[in-house]
């Protein structure tokens, strides 16, 4: 069938809004009309291939929308259910098996290959081929194609078109607090970064019941949202000289738990003398640039203090069950996400990047 679909085919260059051929839906895979789909920092990466994802390729990895077809094989999914999109997985390996997909063995060709589980590419370009299934779906598009496991089925009186940054960044930050790290009612977080995935993470410390959530974020207007959405104090990184003070200032112990969502070695590093005894760090983000591909560490004051580093994936949940809880907070108003959303029509995707790197937006959805 042909489809709209915003092709990335150079690397950092514009996206191209172009009319492709996407293939029927084989089995296990689901066809999806999207009607919303995040932009997110890993398509940015990809974009500017410090992910190395083929191109041409068509990008877009949290994206929601309504099933149009299903392939052999789906049963439990029908024309017509709500949908959200999220990451691929195998379903086999030991990870898979125990409900954490996002650190499935198979998840870096699944997900940034270009093509299905067996080799195959579902979209071209007059003929020729383009890299499909980004993150199991390349959802910047019209239409998308899904396998069953990746195939998120939610309820029809949430909002489908806000619904796809659950699929990744609001549920990358959301699960780093409220499931890998667990943060305690009570305890205190500090989080580095105040765009989406650092703001969902105050959305959930709220829901943890964290007593103390420090954001550090260098955009004035991220900071007062982050204080809108349930921060108590937040911290402007580029105005402060002795950061690990501040914080202590405000937690004279150190912090429980730190997630960073910046990606630079520099601002973990620096952070982690903020960290209380036995606190922990989650690292979740793609390194900035490729001179934060490694962290150093004060071994003496990692065992002396008792610190732990995770590296988190995805939030570390399972998005069949965490998606629909958090769309259920979201309709008891205790999650309110949507207050990160600015929409954008697809063919103003490249004005919707320019936008979001400038800080004039923080997450902004795409509706075809």
């Amino acid at each position: 069938m042909q489809i709209t679909a915003a092709v990335t085919r150079a690397a950092a260059g514009p996206f191209h809004i172009e009319k492709l051929e996407l293939d029927v839906p084989r089995e296990d895979e689901v066809l999806v009309r999207i009607l919303g789909v995040g932009f997110c920092h890993t398509d940015l990466a990809a974009r500017d291939q410090l992910v190395p994802v083929p191109l041409p390729a068509v990008l877009g990895h949290e994206g929601s929308g309504i099933v149009e077809e299903v392939g052999d094989g789906v049963a439990d999914l029908k024309r017509g259910d709500h949908v959200v999109l999220s990451f691929a997985s195998c379903g086999a390996c030991p990870n898979c098996e125990v409900h954490l997909p996002g650190h499935c063995d198979s998840f870096l060709p699944l997900n940034f290959g270009g093509v299905r589980a067996d080799g195959s590419r579902a979209l071209t370009a007059d003929g020729q081929p383009v890299a499909s299934h980004y993150f199991g779906q390349s959802s910047f598009a019209s239409h998308a194609l899904a396998n069953r496991r990746n195939t998120v089925k939610v309820r029809n009186d949430a909002p489908i078109e806000l619904l796809g940054p659950l699929g990744c960044g609001v549920q990358t930050g959301a699960g780093s607090v409220m499931q890998s790290l667990r943060c305690k009612a009570g305890s205190s977080l500090l989080i580095l970064g105040g765009g989406s995935v650092g703001l969902s993470a105050v959305l959930a410390a709220v829901v943890q019941g964290c007593q103390t959530i420090i954001v550090s974020e260098p955009t004035s207007e991220r900071r007062r949202l982050a204080i809108e959405l349930g921060a108590t104090h937040t911290i402007d990184p580029i105005g402060t000289e002795d950061f690990v003070a501040q914080v202590r200032s405000i937690a004279p112990r150190g912090v429980n738990y730190i997630l960073d969502t910046s990606g630079k070695a520099k601002v973990i590093r620096e952070a982690l003398a903020a960290l209380d005894h036995r606190g922990a760090l989650g690292v979740l983000a793609l390194p900035a640039t490729p001179d934060d591909m490694v962290l150093p560490v004060d071994v003496l004051g990692v065992l002396g203090h008792g610190l732990q580093i995770k590296g988190i994936s995805e939030g570390d949940v399972d998005p069949p069950t965490f998606i629909p809880r958090l769309i259920e907070l979201y309709l008891e108003d205790k999650f309110p996400f949507d207050k990160l959303i600015a929409s954008y029509p697809l063919e103003e995707i490249n004005q919707a990047v320019e936008d979001q790197l400038k800080g004039v937006c923080v997450k902004p959805v795409l509706t075809p």
